[in-house]
């Protein structure tokens, strides 16, 4: 029974889903995580989402009980920080759930807080913009929850309460039978779109017709795509072409949060997405150039910030 969330990121993630279930609780059971000058900011500012002022509190995480439900929605970069902030949160019967993207986080987590504890978690196509504190959310999307189809960890009960859970808040949620595939076609679509429109300082449109930058956004898919089945995750050129359907569905005038990240000159996840793919190719002995080529562009554009 969940009766009290705690949540690590206001940022547009964290936005969609506290909105959600602080209406469906009340903004006595949710806390918003912060500390040091980020906490009285928030404090100040508030959150607007979608033209309305949020009712969220925030807090440094000492006071209250421990989380039924942890929620992260930071960035990556931003992952260490937050699982200290929110270590005094977890308790022995906590649920995590990871929004971040990549495919490393739950297992980071896990390793912190307990396997037994975390849930694997993929959004797709909620499609939130961010602006300072406010959020608008473009997209109606899904939010796919699931556990590895040989789970050791017996959560299948914590999985089935989580669902039923976010089914009462309101929120697009769906299990994923098979999780770990449907991460892996996550990664594969961001490292394409997310990297190309950051590199080339395009939104959605610049990725949506044809040309030089959707060639190098699918090539660099198809290189995930690749790398997946060496991780034992059968991506098929099927799998590209649905997430390319995806690209292309979204809202030409919006942008990937990367995109967003660059425009703000905040750090970027390009260590999660052609981070990831360099070090597996490596790994296993195979060539990525144009994911190489995308993780020294986007590196030399941060340098410059």
């Amino acid at each position: 029974m969940i009766g009290n969330v705690t949540i690590v990121g206001a940022g547009g993630l964290g936005t969609v889903l506290g909105d959600a279930i602080v209406k469906g609780l009340g903004p006595e059971k949710v806390r918003f995580l912060a500390d040091g000058d980020r906490l009285a900011r928030c404090r100040e500012q508030g959150v607007i989402y979608n033209g309305e002022k949020c009712d969220f509190r925030f807090s440094d995480g000492t006071e209250g009980d421990a989380a039924d439900l942890l929620i992260f929605a930071v960035k990556g970069p931003a992952l260490e920080e937050a699982m200290d902030l929110a270590e005094p949160c977890v308790g022995p019967d906590t649920i995590i759930l990871s929004l971040l993207n990549g495919i490393s986080s739950e297992e980071t987590l896990s390793l912190r807080f307990g396997w037994e504890k975390v849930l694997y978690t993929v959004t797709q196509g909620l499609d939130p913009v961010r602006e300072g504190n406010t959020v608008v959310r473009r997209g109606d999307g899904t939010i796919f929850v699931g556990i590895p189809q040989e789970d050791y960890f017996d959560r299948e009960e914590k999985l089935t309460g989580t669902i039923d859970f976010l089914e009462k808040m309101g929120l697009p949620v769906r299990r994923e039978e098979d999780i770990l595939h449907r991460m892996w076609c996550k990664l594969m679509m961001n490292v394409g779109v997310n990297q190309v429109c950051m590199a080339y300082e395009t939104g959605y449109a610049g990725v949506q017709q044809p040309g030089q930058l959707r060639d190098t956004m699918i090539a660099a898919m198809d290189e995930v795509r690749k790398i997946s089945a060496c991780q034992g995750v059968l991506l098929t050129r099927k799998d590209l072409q649905e997430s390319v359907a995806v690209i292309d569905s979204l809202n030409p005038d919006s942008m990937p949060s990367m995109r967003q990240d660059g425009l703000a000159h905040r750090k970027t996840e390009v260590e999660l997405f052609a981070g990831t793919v360099r070090t597996l190719a490596d790994q296993y002995g195979m060539r990525v150039p144009v994911n190489e080529t995308l993780y020294q562009k986007i590196t030399e554009m941060e340098t410059n910030w």
